[in-house]
This record gives structure tokens, C-alpha cells and sequence, in this order.
């Protein structure tokens, strides 16, 4: 019987047995870890996780200067009033919705870098997000991201280290762009789920026995059928394998019912189960607030705050928020005045949080609101100061990655 018969009586029969599947090609780390039944990774390995917010988030509303007066006549409708925001020194405080941050802030776990933003602004959403994803200002049409250099810099002495993943998303963002590695996207857990039809479960695990049996009796031959028994293989045992992960892994808190929250609450399943990504990227929408502001980003910035606590907390309950750095970023902040609208437009310099194991408060210098850019605050950091913040934590260098000049901040 030639190879490509072979090939179809095999088809047929896992055909016949209820067709099996994955509804998405495994990633390299999960796809090693099920072929080789182990995910055992250095126990200190370091996790970093990327939260973009998308749209440009307003970061006077969100570190607010109640202190100074300007503020206030720049935002006489859409102001956060000074006996609501929460304070954390005379001159600055956060939005009220951001308990979630404000409690990490006072445990010492979370950096705010304040005026962070990159020369010569950009107030288009495509333009500024490619400065920001490939960390290269002078390039009009970046072909890689900074982790994506950085994942390359990190494959040539270490291919198990090399590894990240997108949740959430449609598309791979510019941020892991790379012509060396592969990243790959997941919008959900189950997209990587074994498809094995409706019914009883012992109908189902009738099934998996014929599917085993298929894969285990057909003749072993070399070529096409072989790869199509090891992808088989594959798929089953890492479809097994996240099943394992969400039966085992018990999280230490109740994470809000957001987006955020569980896609964040899905990233901690995978540092508990020591699986070896080490780069995570997902992505909170909604931030581009022209009109009627106040309501659309409170709402948004409790979901970042609740999904942050959760993260932090979830992780601290299994003995891993030492291991993981969690950083924002935002394309561009919004104008210092309000619109007629009672919202804001787009603007230049604003400011990030980083969840840190390391030395929280306020870095960087607040940037004037009377001294300003064509209505634009001007930064005082450039964001690249962060992201040599972030690779150091990672145990990159920096210049490979962003170029010379840029060396790390104060809360690594």
C-alpha cells in the first residue's frame, strides 16, 4: 500500500472514530511541553505582561494633579473633584475608580511613571502605536517590534527562552514582530480544547480509546503519515494538557467577570502550570474618549485596576508575584483642556503603571500644565527609559534592543 493510501486509511479511520481537532496549531512551548510530558522551567524564571491601552488613555484623569489649580481650569466639567480622588501625596492622586492600584501602591508593589512620552509626538493612533510597539521613532514603517528584537536576542543564546504569546487579539501586534520568531495569538483557553463531539462522557472517552488505538496500530512509515501520527499525537496530548491546567489550577482570588480579568486570570494559570512563555501581551480597549468621557473611563479604569488587583493577588497566593512584572502603555495621552463635547482629544505626554516586586512610587517628572506643546503636555521621559526598565528585568540588554542611551529607571 503506497504512503498516500495509507495516509487516507488513516484519515478515515479518525474520521470514523469522531473526528478530532484543535481549532488552532498549538504554540511551539505548549506543543513541546505535550510532546515531552514536562513544563519544568527554571524556578526563577521572570514573566513579563504588557497591557496596552488602547485609543490613548487620558493620564490627567488618571494620575490626577489636584494640586494644581491649572488643571482645573483647563477641565471645569470632566475634572476628577479633589475630595474624590485618592490620594497619594499633596500634589497628586488616582482616579476613584482605581482602588484595585491604589491598594497595590500602598503595599509598595506599583510604579507610576509620570510624563512619559517619545520626541517630535504623533497625535495619529497608527503612527504613535508603531513608535510605541517597534521603540523606533525615526523609522516611518518599523518591520519588527522591541520584543520581537529582544525574543531574537534571547533565542541566539537560549531557544527555550524565547517564547511569548498574545492573548485577546486579532492579530499579532507590532510589539512581537520579528523574521526569526514566531509568536502566536490566542483570543480564548479553548481554542486549544480537544473537539471530540457532544454526548455522555463515556461516550467521549469511548471515543479517545478508538482514537488511541488508530494512532498506536497504524504501520509506522517514514515521510507524510509519520508527521501526520506526531501531529495527531500532539494535538492530543495538548488538548489534554490544558485540560489539565484548568482542572488543577485554583485561583486564590475571584477575579472580576471583565475581559481583563480573564485573560489576565489565564496568564497566572499559565505561570503557576511553569509553562515557559515569558512575555505576555493583551490589550484593553476603549480609550480614545472624544465625547462624553467621565462615564466610558471610569468604567474602564475599574477594569484595569480590578483585573490588576486579581492578577497581583493571584499570583501572591501561589508564591509567584516575585516572578512577574506588569507594565501599561498607552499610544499618546489627551490634550490638557476638555472638548465642548466633555471629553478630550488627542494629545502628546501622559503617564504608565508598573506592577513591581521591586521599588514602587513616583518616577520620572511631572511635566508642567501651564508649559505646554500646542496644547500638549511635554514629556520628561522618554518611554524608552521604561522599556530598558522592562528588558533589564528580563535580563536583556538594552542596546540591542532600543539602541544606544537608554538605560533603566529606578523601580528595577
Amino acid at each position: 500500500m503506497s504512503i498516500s493510501s495509507t495516509r487516507r486509511e488513516f484519515l478515515k479511520h479518525l474520521g470514523a472514530a469522531g473526528v478530532i481537532s484543535l481549532s488552532a496549531v498549538p504554540p511551539r512551548f505548549l506543543a513541546r511541553a505535550a510532546e515531552t510530558a514536562t513544563v519544568a522551567t527554571a524556578p526563577d524564571q521572570r514573566v513579563l505582561v504588557l497591557i496596552q491601552l488602547a485609543g490613548g488613555n487620558d493620564g490627567l484623569n488618571t494620575l490626577v494633579p489636584y494640586g494644581d489649580d491649572a488643571y482645573y481650569r483647563a477641565r471645569p466639567g470632566i475634572g476628577i473633584a479633589k475630595n474624590q480622588v485618592l490620594k497619594i501625596n499633596d500634589q497628586f492622586g488616582l482616579h476613584p475608580r482605581l482602588t484595585g492600584l491604589k491598594d497595590l501602591y500602598d503595599e509598595g508593589k506599583l510604579a507610576i511613571v509620570q510624563g512619559v512620552g517619545y520626541p517630535h509626538p504623533d497625535r495619529s493612533h497608527f503612527r504613535s502605536m508603531d513608535i510605541w510597539q517597534s521603540a523606533q521613532p525615526l523609522i516611518e514603517a518599523p518591520r519588527d517590534g522591541w520584543l520581537g528584537r529582544a525574543l531574537e536576542w534571547q533565542f541566539d543564546r537560549d531557544p527555550s527562552r524565547a517564547e511569548a504569546l498574545t492573548l485577546g487579539t486579532d492579530k499579532l501586534p507590532l510589539t512581537f514582530v520579528s523574521g526569526r520568531v514566531t509568536v502566536p495569538t490566542l483570543r480564548r483557553l479553548e481554542d486549544f480544547q480537544l473537539l471530540d463531539g457532544k454526548g455522555p462522557e463515556s461516550h467521549r472517552g469511548l471515543k479517545r480509546e478508538s482514537l488511541d488505538r488508530i494512532i498506536t496500530s497504524t504501520p509506522r512509515k517514514s515521510g507524510e503519515l509519520d508527521f501526520l501520527r506526531r501531529a495527531t499525537t500532539t494535538a492530543l496530548t495538548t488538548a489534554d494538557r490544558m485540560k489539565s491546567l484548568n482542572a488543577t489550577y485554583k485561583p486564590m482570588v475571584e477575579y472580576p467577570a471583565t475581559g481583563l480579568a480573564n485573560r489576565l486570570k489565564l496568564i497566572a494559570q499559565m505561570v503557576v502550570a511553569e509553562l515557559p512563555a515569558r512575555m505576555y501581551f493583551v490589550s484593553l480597549d476603549g480609550f480614545d474618549t472624544h465625547a462624553q468621557q467621565e462615564g466610558g473611563h471610569a468604567a474602564l479604569l475599574a477594569e484595569l485596576g480590578g483585573a490588576i488587583r486579581a492578577f497581583e493577588r493571584d499570583l501572591s497566593g501561589h508564591g509567584l508575584s516575585d516572578r512577574v512584572m506588569l507594565s501599561t502603555f498607552s499610544e499618546f495621552g489627551r490634550r490638557v483642556a476638555e472638548n465642548g463635547s466633555l471629553g478630550t482629544d488627542h494629545g502628546a505626554g501622559s503617564m504608565l503603571f508598573t506592577m513591581t516586586p521591586h521599588k514602587a512610587g513616583l518616577f520620572g517628572t511631572p511635566p508642567s500644565m501651564t508649559d505646554l506643546n500646542d496644547g500638549d503636555l511635554k514629556h520628561t521621559v522618554d518611554f524608552r527609559f521604561v522599556y530598558a526598565s522592562l528588558l533589564k528585568w528580563m535580563q536583556i540588554p538594552s542596546e540591542p534592543v532600543l539602541g544606544e542611551g537608554f538605560g533603566p529607571m529606578d523601580f528595577v
